[in-house]
């Protein structure tokens, strides 16, 4: 799974891409072993993770790009947003920035893994629109500020601002209850995560 999100995040290697062009049609199928993971249990009845930005909330399942809208990297919401900071939902370590600045993974003090993905298909602008206020292993509080997105620059190159919110370990909680639609401000809370 590991790989298919850094493929989706970052897209495929040009190299990778040429490769794969050289192959004939004939598919390989090949036997994957299931890896079993030990979840603990939180230790905490129930956490809020705030709105990292202002704008117009949608269902996750509404929004055009499958990976997110199935449910694939965990459940959430999407957010249009009306401006591009981008403030941290929690307090936590930020534990992932990707190099093109157009994702950032957190983990809250409760132990709920967060991604926020500015925009679709935004990894092809390699961090022009994009400026990085914080790095891997920093520690924030709810609302400081993560990254600044120009939106203009995102939709003039044609994509969308749509930005994805998720909770990846989803799967470690017994219910995860979502806010839909209407305006949201940064800060207000908009999921509850119940241990």
């Amino acid at each position: 799974m590991g790989g298919f999100i850094a493929t989706y995040l970052f897209g495929i290697p040009k190299d990778a891409k040429e490769k794969a062009d050289n192959y004939g049609k004939s598919v390989q199928m090949e036997t994957i072993q299931p890896t079993l993971r030990v979840v603990t249990t939180p230790e905490f009845s129930s956490s809020t993770i705030a709105s990292p930005l202002e704008g117009n909330v949608k269902e996750l399942s509404t929004i055009e790009d499958e990976v997110f809208s199935s449910g694939m990297l965990g459940k959430g919401v999407a957010i249009e947003p009306d401006n591009g900071d981008v403030v941290s939902p929690v307090a936590g370590v930020v534990t992932t920035v990707f190099p093109t600045k157009h994702a950032i993974g957190l983990t809250s003090d409760d132990g709920v893994e967060i991604l926020i993905h500015i925009g679709m298909d935004t990894v092809g602008l390699n961090g022009e629109a994009f400026e990085s206020f914080v790095k891997q292993n920093d520690r924030v509080k709810k609302g400081d500020l993560l990254v600044r997105a120009d939106l203009s620059k995102i939709k003039a190159a044609g994509l969308s601002i749509i930005t994805p919110v998720v909770i990846t370990n989803s799967d470690t909680y017994r219910k995860i209850i979502i806010s839909h639609g209407g305006k949201i401000s940064k800060g207000q809370e908009i999921i509850t995560v119940k241990a």
